[in-house]
């Protein structure tokens, strides 16, 4: 379950974000933690999402929580790019990340590692050592970067 801020934080990262030429990929609240953490996932979209542009979304993001002060104790405010493990969901993550090598995990164990070419309707598509792979979008538990 979700914490009912998360709207609100990803809408206010959003709108701090977009004059930076960044883009939200997730916001996270972590209340179990003390004190409770606030991360937020950004990306550049034409080139690598470097130390400046967290620290920029940081200090603009951060002004204006305070401002608003929506959240009622103390928090950590942490902003990343998603990484290399992370997981493709959107049909804009398959089209920034084909050509990048990915694992699908299957049901139980059972996963399958190529570069990915693209997804469809019903299939992912994998090139394994030259070879086009489908894998049944309904067979795929999730898809990451490997």
């Amino acid at each position: 379950m979700s914490h009912p801020l998360i709207p609100q934080l990803q809408t206010m990262a959003m709108e701090m974000a977009a004059p930076l030429g960044l883009e939200v990929v997730e916001v996270y609240y972590h209340t179990h933690k003390n004190p409770a953490v606030v991360r937020v996932d950004i990306r550049h979209p034409d080139r690598p999402t470097g130390l400046d542009d967290c620290e920029a979304l940081s200090r603009t993001l951060e002004a204006r929580l305070d401002a608003e002060d929506c959240i009622p104790h103390a928090y950590t405010l942490e902003i990343s790019s998603p990484g290399i493990d992370r997981r493709l969901e959107s049909d804009r993550d398959f089209a920034v990340f084909r050509g990048f090598p990915v694992r699908v995990q299957g049901p139980g164990s059972q996963q399958w590692r190529g570069t990915l070419l693209g997804r469809d309707e019903t299939h992912i598509l994998l090139n394994q050592k030259g070879r086009t792979i489908k894998v049944a979008r309904t067979d795929a538990a999730h898809v990451e970067l490997a």
